[in-house]
């Protein structure tokens, strides 16, 4: 999926000045999986990014096996902004993919109110690692498939491929167009008022 083409949207909103609650969100998942696509697609101002342009040193430390045709790595992390109303923004902070630089996921992670787990079904097994470490530092998250190929795989199948309890949301998406991606936000707001409002009413 080719982040170039990805849906932009046709201005650029300025924070508003009642904007009070600030909630941090990390876009997370494999190499090449679409997490500069989804922020730059979602962000109302024009993101930050810290794509470098690939090259022989990575051959053999990155796997790119089924991303053949990418030409561009993150190598830090993407920054985007959307707001929900007048008062609560969330910002947005994508992730880098390869093995070689987890070591910044735990430090994107602090403060973070929750993640979006991005999978692509080519290359099921990079999901493993970001699932991982956000039950490790207790994250709440939901998992978004960015459909690349033609193959419909089931969103069951998917869970069950990932051994992912019936709690956690997921659902389809596709990383390009902005309004597919704001559902992905939105259902992960979603889960999170309804985590809180379960801890508020359990005894």
């Amino acid at each position: 999926m080719v982040s170039g083409s990805c849906e932009l949207p046709a201005q650029r909103t300025p924070l508003a000045d009642a904007a009070e609650t600030g909630l941090k969100i990390v876009v997370v998942g494999g190499f090449g999986v679409g997490k500069t696509t989804l922020v730059r697609s979602v962000s109302e101002i024009r993101p930050l990014n810290t794509e470098e342009i690939m090259t022989q040193a990575g051959v053999g430390v990155d796997e790119t096996s089924g991303v053949d045709a990418k030409t561009t790595t993150t190598v830090a992390f993407d920054f985007g902004r959307i707001s929900l109303n007048e008062r609560i923004v969330l910002y947005l902070f994508g992730a880098p993919g390869q093995e070689r630089f987890w070591f910044l996921w735990d430090r994107l992670f602090s403060g973070t109110l929750g993640a979006v787990v991005l999978v692509d079904t080519r290359r099921m097994d990079d999901s493993w690692y970001a699932i991982d470490r956000l039950e490790h530092h207790g994250t709440p998250f939901v998992v978004a498939v960015n459909r690349f190929d033609d193959v419909a795989h089931p969103l069951e199948e998917i869970r069950q491929a990932l051994a992912l309890p019936e709690h956690i949301p997921m659902i389809d998406c596709d990383a390009r167009v902005r309004t597919s991606s704001k559902n992905v936000l939105i259902t992960l707001v979603d889960h999170l008022r309804t985590m809180a409002i379960a801890r508020e009413t359990t005894p």
